[in-house]
């Protein structure tokens, strides 16, 4: 194993390497603890992606001089005989959020939310690349791909034609959408609180460049497992004046991951399939058969 990383500078003073086994990426992780204490994070990627990766490193790289809790770009470049390409990046100490907010008060997990969502807004400050194309040609070309692609996959389930009608009779809610730096998985298992309560992000690996709203599209897994979290989110986000625009825009948005997530899951095999299903089922209740753009969920109200 030392030849995959033993080119990357100061690995001799490596004292602990211990491999992650949790998310979707295809990359290799691994946790680090150097001689002197530090703690690191090594993502390893097959020299395929070295563009890609050079890109979301130099992006991430953007947000370094804005105070929120981010695991931070160190060092990138190429290992393992030039066979694959690696990004070192700060650990970030602490519990899965997914994991710790039941166990938490819900005037606690409504503060964690909140934070969320400031910490979210704080990252859309960050503008998007001069030579992205308009938002609306984008993201309709997505929603045709989505369309076409559930169409397809041979899994129906049943409100999906009032998903499809909600997302085409809403496709205007695209024009002139501003566009922003985007985290591109942003919920709570992307999410850490650390000993003393901070909420850490972690895992950009997604990360893209879009309507800053459309990071709201992911917000159904933070309301499976809180939907104080899930509504702190978007009150912290909106200092608490949430415009009626946002609501129908993140219907939009949650209709479309919804539809693609079906085809997603089956390269998965049938366990993500039953959860994307049930998935699919709640967000139909949750916006009664998408006859309303609010979720039953959302709080308006701070948790006294």
């Amino acid at each position: 194993m030392i030849e995959l990383y033993n080119e990357i500078p100061d690995s001799c003073k490596w004292q602990i390497i211990r491999p992650i086994n949790k998310g979707w990426s295809n990359d290799q992780k691994y946790y680090i603890q150097t001689t002197d204490g530090r703690e690191l994070l090594l993502r390893i990627s097959d020299i395929s992606q070295y563009e890609n990766k050079k890109r979301d490193f130099e992006a991430v790289k953007q947000l370094d001089d804005i105070d929120i809790l981010i695991s931070r770009p160190i060092s990138f470049g190429v290992c393992n005989n030039g066979q694959s390409v690696y990004s070192l990046l700060t650990w970030i100490a602490g519990k899965d959020a997914e994991h710790i907010l039941p166990e938490l008060s819900s005037k606690e997990q409504y503060k964690l939310g909140v934070k969320a969502g400031e910490i979210l807004r704080i990252m859309h400050q960050v503008p998007a690349v001069e030579s992205q194309i308009s938002w609306s040609d984008r993201f309709n070309k997505k929603i045709n791909r989505n369309i076409t692609d559930y169409e397809a996959c041979g899994i129906c389930f049943e409100g999906a034609d009032k998903i499809i009608e909600y997302i085409e009779q809403n496709r205007c809610l695209l024009e002139n959408r501003p566009q922003s730096f985007q985290h591109g998985d942003y919920h709570a298992g992307n999410m850490i609180v650390t000993k003393s309560g901070e909420l850490g992000i972690i895992d950009f690996d997604r990360l893209d460049y879009g309507d800053p709203w459309e990071e709201f599209n992911r917000i159904t897994w933070c309301a499976d497992i809180s939907t104080f979290f899930a509504s702190g989110r978007i009150n912290g986000y909106f200092h608490h004046k949430v415009p009626v625009l946002f609501f129908k825009l993140m219907a939009l948005y949650i209709a479309g991951n919804q539809l693609s997530s079906i085809p997603w899951a089956i390269k998965f095999g049938n366990k993500e399939i039953s959860t994307m299903l049930r998935q699919a089922k709640n967000v139909l209740e949750w916006y009664d058969g998408f006859e309303t753009c609010v979720p039953k969920w959302y709080i308006s109200n701070p948790v006294k």
